[in-house]
C-alpha cells in the first residue's frame, strides 16, 4: 500500500454494521505494528462517531494489547451517557484478535472558582532549532517521516545521557490534519520514550498503556506546531514510566499524560 496521510486514512475509512475499518499504510508502521499514536487516533476517530454532539474530549485511557499489523476494525459502545460526562469504549480488532482498546471521556465545562496553569518552559522558535533526528541516524520508525520534529532540550535516543528527558517542537507535515483531535492524539506520542535517552545501545520498545488528560477545549496551535515533553520517572526490570506533556504555541498546557513502556535494551 502506498503512503497515506492520516487525514486521507480517516476520510477513507470503511463503515459496516460491525464497526469502522481503517487502513494501515507502511508510513504509519513502527516495526511490525502501527505507531502507537496512530493506533490511538483511530480509536478516537471511532469513539467520536459513537454519538451525535459529544461534549469536548477530557480524558483518554489506551491499552495497547497487541500489534496492529493489518487494517483494524474499530467497534464502539457508549458505557455511560450522564448529564456531564459521556464515556465511550473503542476496541480495535485485527483478524479477530483484540489489538488495542481505548476509553474516552467527553465532558461539558463546569463552573469552578479553582484555576491553575502550567505554562510551557521557554523555547526557541522551531526555525532556530535542529532536527530531532540527524540524517546519519537510521531507526526503524517509518511513521516519523509524517512529522517535522525539532529538538529543544534534552538528549536524543541511545546517547547514554544521565537524564531521561526530551522536549521538542513537532507538527504534522500535512496541514489538513492540523486542528483535528486525531491529529493531536497522534502527535502527542511521536517522541521516542524518554528512557531511551539513557540507553547506550539501540533496541525496540512497546507501549503498554497510555493515559491523556485534555486540559482545554481549544485544540489548535500556530502553524501546526506543538511543544512536546517526555520525562522519565522510573525504569526497572525492562519497564519504564514517563510523564508526557503537550503545550500549544501560546504556552498553554493542552495534554498531560503518563505512559507505561516496555523496553528491550
Amino acid at each position: 500500500m502506498s503512503d497515506l496521510t492520516l487525514d486521507t486514512i480517516l476520510k477513507g475509512a470503511s463503515s459496516s454494521p460491525d464497526g469502522i475499518t481503517f487502513a494501515v499504510s507502511e508510513n504509519w508502521k513502527q516495526g511490525r505494528t502501527a505507531f502507537g499514536g496512530y493506533s490511538a487516533s483511530l480509536l478516537l476517530s471511532g469513539a467520536r462517531q459513537a454519538a451525535d454532539e459529544l461534549p469536548p474530549l477530557r480524558s483518554v485511557l489506551i491499552n495497547f494489547t497487541g500489534p496492529i499489523s493489518s487494517p483494524p476494525l474499530v467497534s464502539t459502545r457508549i458505557l455511560r451517557q450522564g448529564r456531564n460526562v459521556v464515556t465511550v469504549q473503542a476496541d480495535a480488532h485485527c483478524e479477530g484478535k483484540l489489538c488495542a482498546q481505548g476509553t474516552f471521556s467527553f465532558g461539558v465545562a463546569q463552573d469552578s472558582h479553582v484555576s491553575q496553569s502550567l505554562p510551557a518552559p521557554q523555547a526557541q522558535e522551531p526555525e532556530a532549532t535542529e532536527d530531532f533526528l540527524p540524517p546519519n541516524i537510521q531507526l526503524p520508525i517509518n511513521f516519523f517521516k509524517n512529522f517535522d520534529v525539532k529538538l529543544i532540550e534534552g538528549e536524543r535516543p541511545f546517547t547514554g545521557a544521565d537524564r531521561g528527558y526530551v522536549r521538542a517542537w513537532a507538527r504534522h507535515k500535512d496541514p489538513a490534519i492540523w486542528g483535528q483531535p486525531e491529529g493531536l492524539m497522534s502527535i502527542a506520542d511521536v517522541l521516542p520514550p524518554a528512557v531511551f535517552s539513557k540507553a547506550k545501545k539501540i533496541g525496540p520498545n512497546s507501549s503498554m498503556t497510555w493515559i491523556c488528560n485534555f486540559m482545554t477545549e481549544e485544540l489548535t496551535t500556530r502553524d501546526g506546531w506543538w511543544i512536546l515533553e517526555n520525562e522519565l520517572s522510573v525504569a526497572s526490570n525492562g519497564f519504564s514510566s514517563q510523564v508526557m506533556r503537550v503545550w500549544n504555541t501560546d504556552g498553554d498546557l493542552v495534554i498531560e499524560g503518563m505512559q507505561s513502556v516496555v523496553i528491550f535494551v
